[in-house]
């Protein structure tokens, strides 16, 4: 068995990488540019080098087996820094500028950081910033990305994670809804248009006292499509305060009412996570930074927003 790291075939060590994320040989070949042939060859070699073997090959597909789980999770760091580091050292030799790849909810890319995007373009001109939104909960160093906001309760395997904020959900409406509901009480909103899900408006009102049964009149699998059917008056939505910031901030949006419905955070907590090896690294630190001030100045606007209407005559 092997014992030393001096005679592993480290030229494998993507290869086995790319098939142990999609179990299959030919679509490694493919994705590495390689014969089938060239994938077998260097997986057999990896596994004669190493002593044992890292798949199971039940029928026709292959399988990693706990031998493979284990290399994986001690070899993907690494292999992950050296993508960087041959990145890095392209961008240096071409004199292109970083990138980062950051991943997270369409609605939160749509309605809080493609708004924002100029401001770190003019932080971090030589920092470019490439975009995935995804619902799905995406593996970082696998997929090969820096960094990602995402929800949940900050216990993500192999990421360090930083909670930012716990966002309630609050009752908006379009201007012309807050001109017809204005002084209402939410027995009112029973009435009127409903965007969204049918239990957590039902949560909502138990919450305000009014028992009810909702209908709402449309419903969506992305909060920022809500929002955006809420701004064209198409009904009331419950929308997370920070992906409503900026539409309360420019009059698109009203706040309807004060009470806010306050989820379990932990589930709905926002948090910045990142794989553990590129906590110091310069262009991550950048990225943490310039997200952070940017959720206090949205901070600051909702506080204004609440002032002003506070003082808005009756």
């Amino acid at each position: 068995m092997l014992t030393s790291t001096m005679r592993l075939p480290l030229q494998t060590l993507p290869t086995f990488r790319a098939v142990a994320r999609l179990a299959n040989l030919r679509a490694a070949a493919e994705e590495l540019h390689l014969t089938h042939s060239a994938v077998s060859q260097q997986i057999k070699l990896l596994e004669e080098q190493l002593g044992f073997e890292l798949f199971d090959r039940p029928g026709r597909r292959i399988v990693l087996n706990a031998a493979g789980e284990a290399l994986l999770r001690s070899i993907e760091p690494a292999l992950m820094q050296l993508d960087d580091g041959m990145r890095a050292a392209a961008a240096a030799a071409s004199g292109t500028e970083h990138r980062l790849r950051v991943t997270l909810l369409p609605s939160l890319a749509q309605r809080w950081w493609l708004p924002r995007m100029a401001s770190w373009r003019e932080q971090h001109p030589d920092i470019a910033i490439e975009v995935n939104t995804s619902q799905q909960l995406i593996d970082l160093p696998r997929e090969g990305f820096h960094a990602a906001l995402r929800q949940g309760s900050g216990q993500w395997r192999g990421l360090e994670a930083e909670r930012l904020l716990d966002s309630p959900l609050i009752v908006v409406g379009s201007p012309n809804a807050a001109r017809r509901l204005f002084g209402a009480e939410p027995q009112a909103y029973v009435d009127e248009p409903l965007l969204g899900n049918a239990p957590v408006w039902e949560e909502w009102f138990a919450l305000a006292g009014v028992r009810c049964r909702v209908n709402p009149v449309a419903s969506f699998n992305d909060a920022g499509m809500m929002l955006q059917a809420a701004e064209q008056d198409l009904g009331l939505a419950l929308g997370r305060e920070l992906w409503v910031a900026d539409a309360l901030r420019d009059g698109r949006l009203v706040r309807l009412s004060p009470i806010t419905l306050a989820k379990d955070p932990a589930i709905y907590a926002l948090w910045f996570a990142y794989p553990s090896n590129l906590r110091d690294w310069p262009p991550l630190r950048a990225l943490r930074a310039w997200v952070h001030a940017e959720l206090k100045r949205s901070e600051r606007e909702l506080r204004a927003v609440k002032s002003a209407r506070a003082r808005a005559p009756l």
